[in-house]
C-alpha cells in the first residue's frame, strides 16, 4: 500500500503551520517549525503571496497531510462525500474522522495518526474483537475499539495507558480506560471536529 515516507517535519514547513504529525513533539523546542520557519528546500525561498487557485491547493494538501492520505485515497473519499445526502465538505470531513486510523488517534491510543497508522497496520487493534490491519477502515456508530490480546502486552500499550487520563476525547467518542476499550457513539458533527481546516475551499478546488 502506498504511502508518504519523507519527513513530516518538511509538510509542516511546507505549509508554514504546526500540523501536529509527531504528536506532542510539536509543542516542543524539538519542533522543526520553531527552529526553522522556512519552506523547505536548498536555497530556502521566502513565502510569497499565493493565487486563490493556490490557496485551494494549500487547503487540501494540508488536509491530505493531517490525515496522512494520498491524492488518489483523498479524491475517492471526495467523490464519496458528493455522493452523500447534505453538505459535501463536511461530508468529507467526517468520511476521514471516521477512518479507523484517525480513531485510534482520537482515542489517545496513539501519540499521532502516523502512529495510529501503524499499530493497526500491525495487527494490535480490534474492532468488535476482530482484528482489522486496515487504517482506512470505516467505523460506524456502536463499533468498539480495543486492543488486541497481543497489543494489550506490549510496552507501548502500557505506557499509552498511563497517559489516557490526560487525552482529551471527543463527544461522539466513549473511552473506557479500565478495558482499554472505546466506543464510536455517533458519527461526529462539524462542530465536534477540532480541525484548522477549510473544507468549503476544497470542495471549491475539486469543482473546478
Amino acid at each position: 500500500m502506498a504511502r508518504y515516507t519523507g519527513s513530516v517535519c518538511r509538510l509542516c514547513r511546507r505549509q508554514g503551520e504546526k500540523l501536529m504529525l509527531k504528536g506532542e513533539r510539536c509543542t516542543t523546542k524539538k519542533c522543526a517549525l520553531e527552529r526553522r520557519n522556512l519552506p523547505p528546500g536548498k536555497n530556502r525561498p521566502q513565502r510569497r503571496k499565493i493565487s486563490d487557485r493556490g490557496l485551494q491547493l494549500r487547503e487540501k494538501q494540508k488536509a491530505r497531510c493531517i490525515y496522512g492520505v494520498l491524492e488518489r485515497q483523498f479524491r475517492r473519499h471526495f467523490d464519496e462525500a458528493l455522493r452523500q445526502p447534505g453538505v459535501t465538505g463536511e461530508n468529507l470531513l467526517r468520511i476521514l474522522e471516521m477512518r479507523l486510523d484517525n480513531v485510534v488517534y482520537r482515542l489517545g491510543f496513539a501519540d499521532s495518526r502516523r502512529q495510529a497508522r501503524q499499530i493497526v497496520r500491525h495487527r494490535l487493534i480490534t474492532v468488535n474483537q476482530r482484528r482489522i490491519n486496515i487504517p482506512s477502515y470505516h467505523v460506524e456508530a456502536g463499533d468498539i475499539i480495543g486492543w488486541s490480546s497481543t497489543g494489550k502486552r506490549t510496552e507501548f500499550c502500557k505506557n499509552i495507558s498511563a497517559q489516557l487520563t490526560e487525552r482529551v476525547i471527543p463527544s461522539w467518542l466513549k473511552l473506557d480506560m479500565d478495558d482499554l476499550t472505546g466506543e464510536v457513539l455517533s458519527r461526529p458533527n462539524r462542530a465536534d471536529i477540532e480541525l484548522k481546516v477549510d473544507e468549503k475551499v476544497i470542495v471549491e478546488y475539486y469543482s473546478r
